[in-house]
C-alpha cells in the first residue's frame, strides 16, 4: 500500500526527495529506491526525522513495536495509520501521547490508482490536515470520511476487503463460463469486461442498485431465473453475514492488538 501511494504521488508530480522510506528488509528498500528513487532507511527514526507527514503502513500485528520505537520522532508531525483493527487511542499511547492522527482503510485497487479509502481523524486534527490526507489518498483514488472511529471497521468489512468478495465473484463466473463450454480466457474476459462495465454504469447513474437490476431482469427471462437460483439459496443475505463477519474481525483485532 505504501508503494501504491508512492507511485500515485509521484505520477502526479510529488518530487521523488519529498520521500523518506523505512523498511527493515535491505531487498524491500533496494527495491523501492530502483523503482522511485527515494530515499530509503533501516530504521524509522531516520525516516520520519523532521518530516511533516508519518504514515504507517505496517502490519497491524507489528503496529505496537514501530510506533513504541519511533516514539518522540515524530515530534508534531501529522501521522496516518494504514491497520486494519488499530485505534488511535492505543496508537497515541504507543507513541507517547501523539494527538495528531488519522486513521484510514484503502484497499489493493490503489496499487492500479481505482482504490477508495475510508477515513477518520481525531479531534485535533483541523481542515488542513484533512485535505492533506486527501490529497495524498486521492493520489489512488476517492477518500470517504466518517465521523466515528467505530465506522473504519464498517469501511475494512466493506470496501478494505470488498476486493476479495469481487474475486470470489470473478471465480465463479470464470469456472461457469467454462463449464458452458467457454474457453478460461474467454471465460475470464467476458466475466471482467462484464463487472467492469456494471461497475461503470452503476457510477454513471442516480438510480439505486435495485432499479439497475430490475432493468436488467425480464420477466420470464434468463436472467430471472437466475437471480431467482441466487435468492434461493441465500447469496445476498450470505454476503451480508460475510460483510458483518468481517467487521466484527476488525474489531476484535482492536481489542487483541490494542492490549500493551
Amino acid at each position: 500500500m505504501a508503494a501504491a501511494l508512492i507511485g500515485g504521488l509521484i505520477a502526479r508530480g510529488v518530487a521523488a526527495d519529498r520521500f523518506a522510506v523505512a523498511d527493515p528488509a535491505e531487498a524491500a528498500r533496494a527495491q523501492l529506491a530502483q523503482r522511485f528513487g527515494v530515499a530509503t532507511h533501516a530504521d524509522g527514526r531516520d525516516a520520519v526525522r523532521d518530516a511533516d507527514v508519518v504514515v504507517l503502513a505496517v502490519k497491524p500485528q507489528v503496529m505496537r513495536v514501530v510506533a513504541q520505537g519511533l516514539g518522540d520522532a515524530v515530534r508534531d508531525a501529522l501521522v496516518v495509520t494504514i491497520a486494519a483493527g488499530i485505534r488511535l487511542a492505543d496508537l497515541a499511547r504507543w507513541l507517547g501521547g501523539h494527538a495528531r492522527l488519522v486513521r484510514v482503510m484503502p484497499n489493493t485497487p490503489a496499487l492500479v490508482q481505482a482504490g477508495i479509502s475510508g477515513a477518520y481523524a481525531a479531534p485535533d486534527v483541523g481542515a488542513a490536515d484533512r485535505e492533506t490526507v486527501d490529497a495524498i489518498l486521492g493520489a489512488t483514488g476517492p477518500v470517504v470520511w466518517v465521523d466515528a472511529e467505530a465506522r473504519i471497521d464498517a469501511v475494512t468489512a466493506v470496501s478494505g476487503s470488498g476486493p476479495a468478495y469481487v474475486f470470489y465473484l470473478l471465480e465463479a463466473m470464470q469456472a461457469a463460463g467454462v463449464a458452458q463450454g467457454l474457453t478460461p480466457d474467454a471465460a475470464r474476459c467476458l466475466s471482467i469486461e462484464t463487472v467492469r462495465g456494471a461497475a461503470r454504469l452503476a457510477a454513471a447513474a442516480e438510480d439505486p442498485f435495485d432499479v439497475l437490476r430490475a432493468r436488467v431482469t425480464s420477466k420470464g427471462g434468463t436472467t430471472e431465473a437466475a437471480i431467482a437460483t441466487l435468492d434461493a439459496r441465500g447469496v445476498k443475505a450470505a454476503l451480508v453475514d460475510a460483510i458483518e463477519a468481517a467487521a466484527a474481525r476488525a474489531a476484535e483485532l482492536g481489542d487483541a492488538l490494542g492490549r500493551g
